[in-house]
């Protein structure tokens, strides 16, 4: 019997699956809280335990994979030049890098935006700006902010080409190192991410992995960690692409409700499915992630309350405003809390039934109609996932939630708000044994078996 682990180091808890390669089936799972504040093999060795249990037995691994999102994920900050354009470029390679963003700057940086970033919390920053064989005053401007900054995160450039021996000769002044890569927008409306992501993976397993204290996880594992998002979308890509000997299901969308944040994956073309259509702004690229930071269950429980009125959630859940608050300040406060009563349950199924409906509207473009002298059009603004097919609802409220489905169904179109494109006729499915992330993690070493336990864990096929 040949066994995969597949491990996620998760903000508050760390989730263990337990794979059978010969058998190609799922055998077990357990989670343990992260102590990555302490040492994160406290609690790996917790769900160890937990599966030895489960199993009967001390199971031999061989193969052993990890992601992380824990100590707050990856955290970028991005700059560009041109907000709609390389700015966009640069945010959109970062988030589908697996990176949460903190800051998001355009054009020359002002002595008040480097001081930001010199007192931000971000793990690396990546500069873009200008096309290849563009503009480059602004971006050099930039590299030489930055370069002269108390600013100690790896910097990866990723900007217009020709400045980038100036952008390297900069920062080697100072002594101080840059990562450089392909342009993330070599051409006007062409986006580029994949040598950015690369390089932000790499910089992941190379410097923060042992800053957030995740290096003896990391030697634990037969492979590099991965930041968490990236396997998600791993897994989406390989569902809706397919690989040697599976095809592809087509378009898809992934809802991944947490703790801190409500992350929107999509897998599609977003070819506008509206007749006499103007397309505005960069063309999307097929793999896209966004990342919702004020919509989580629990570390951001307080700004989704926020964000979505504490009457409105007493309203929905049929629980007095001031006692559906003290709940949610108690999840705020007691990440690892879980609901207790059928009541508590219908809260949390509220909160993330809000977190969903905004985090996929975000997430998806928008239209409106534009009547002009010679006709009748529609301009389009982001990606149109109108004809998506599936939709997937991952995470932790998904699998222990009983209004799981309903949850879910808010990512769907719904004539209530009739210019946004999300999906409108999709089938929806509850990935309920929680194991996305772990089916993208094992795409890497065996992609045919991760995407038939896909389809049998999670489309019961």
């Amino acid at each position: 019997m040949k066994l995969a682990l597949l491990v996620d180091f998760g903000s508050t808890y760390t989730k263990t699956v337990v794979i059978d390669l010969e058998k190609e089936c799922f055998l077990a799972s357990a989670t343990a809280v992260t102590t990555v504040d302490t040492d994160i093999m406290i609690g790996l060795n917790e769900a160890l335990s937990k599966l030895e249990k489960l199993l009967g037995c001390k199971p031999e691994f061989n193969l052993k994979l990890a992601s992380s999102s824990a100590a707050g994920g990856l955290k970028i900050s991005a700059i560009g030049l041109v907000a709609d354009l390389t700015t966009k470029a640069a945010k959109s390679a970062a988030l589908s890098s697996g990176g949460k963003i903190l800051k998001v700057y355009s054009y020359e940086l002002t002595s008040e935006e480097v001081k930001q970033l010199e007192s931000s919390d971000s793990d690396l920053i990546l500069l873009a700006g200008g096309t290849d064989g563009g503009d480059k005053k602004v971006v050099i401007k930039n590299a030489r902010l930055l370069a002269e900054a108390n600013i100690n995160v790896p910097i990866i450039y990723a900007g217009n080409k020709s400045a980038a021996d100036d952008v390297r000769h900069i920062f080697s002044q100072r002594g101080k190192e840059i990562k450089i890569t392909e342009n993330v927008m070599p051409r006007l409306g062409k986006i580029n991410p994949e040598p950015v992501r690369e390089v932000i993976r790499n910089t992941f397993i190379e410097k923060i992995i042992e800053a957030k204290g995740l290096k003896k996880a990391q030697e634990y594992m037969d492979s590099s960690l991965m930041p968490t998002p990236s396997a998600v979308l791993n897994a989406v890509d390989l569902l809706a692409r397919g690989c040697d000997g599976c095809c592809g299901l087509g378009e898809i969308l992934v809802v991944d409700i947490g703790g801190a944040t409500t992350d929107v994956h999509s897998a599609a073309e977003g070819k506008p499915s509206a007749v006499k259509a103007i397309v505005k702004g960069l063309k999307e690229p097929f793999l896209k992630r966004t990342v919702e930071g004020n919509l989580g269950l629990r570390v951001s429980a307080l700004s989704l309350m926020e964000v979505i009125g504490l009457e409105e959630i007493s309203r929905e859940s049929g629980i007095e405003a001031p006692k559906a608050e003290k709940i949610i300040r108690k999840w705020a406060s007691h990440v690892e809390s879980t609901p207790q009563t059928q009541k508590e349950k219908k809260l949390e199924a509220v909160l993330a039934q809000k977190a969903t409906s905004i985090a996929v509207k975000r997430h998806a473009g928008s239209m409106e109609e534009l009547r002009t002298p010679i006709g009748h059009y529609f301009v389009i603004k982001g990606k149109d996932l109108t004809n998506v097919k599936y939709v997937i609802g991952t995470g932790g409220v998904f699998k222990h939630n009983p209004y799981s489905q309903k949850i879910l169904d808010a990512a769907v179109y719904s004539e209530k708000e009739p210019f946004s494109l999300k999906p409108k006729n999709p089938k929806c499915f509850i990935d309920s044994f929680y194991v996305l992330w772990a089916l993208g993690l094992l795409k890497a070493a065996n992609p045919s078996t991760a995407f038939k336990l896909a389809k049998k864990l999670i489309f019961k096929e």
